[in-house]
């Protein structure tokens, strides 16, 4: 589960990004990594592109200290771009990925979106 703290899921450049997420029904010795990142994707014609803004990736004793039936909370300072956009031939996106890699290979994704910037679309 991840919960983005702010009242409203847009941000504005260079504002302070506060989230928290947890897991629950899992067992604590069963993970084996946790990734927390911030990250812009872009879908259109051609390729898709992702660029990662914030990343943390906790192992071992990082990991086994840790409760993850708390919510762990994380704060990240956004950049001044790219700005969210919503165009016919191009859409930029971001969001906040939370991903738990389990001993069996087993991985538990979640992602949250969000906006930044003033939502621009192509009419």
């Amino acid at each position: 589960m991840i919960r983005l703290l702010g009242l409203q899921p847009t941000y504005m450049p260079n504002e302070l990004l506060e989230f928290e997420y947890r897991v629950s029904n899992v067992d604590q010795n069963s993970i084996s990594a946790v990734e927390a990142s911030v990250v812009w994707l872009t879908e259109g014609k051609g390729t898709e592109d992702l660029g990662v803004h914030s990343f943390q990736r906790l192992t071992g004793n990082s990991l086994s200290a840790t409760d993850w039936s708390i919510p762990q909370k994380i704060q990240v300072p956004l950049p001044d771009s790219p700005l969210s956009y919503e165009g016919r031939l191009l859409k930029i996106s971001w969001c906040v990925r939370i991903r738990f890699y389990l001993n069996d290979g087993t991985e538990l994704v979640a992602q949250q979106p969000f906006y930044l910037g003033t939502i621009t679309r192509e009419v």
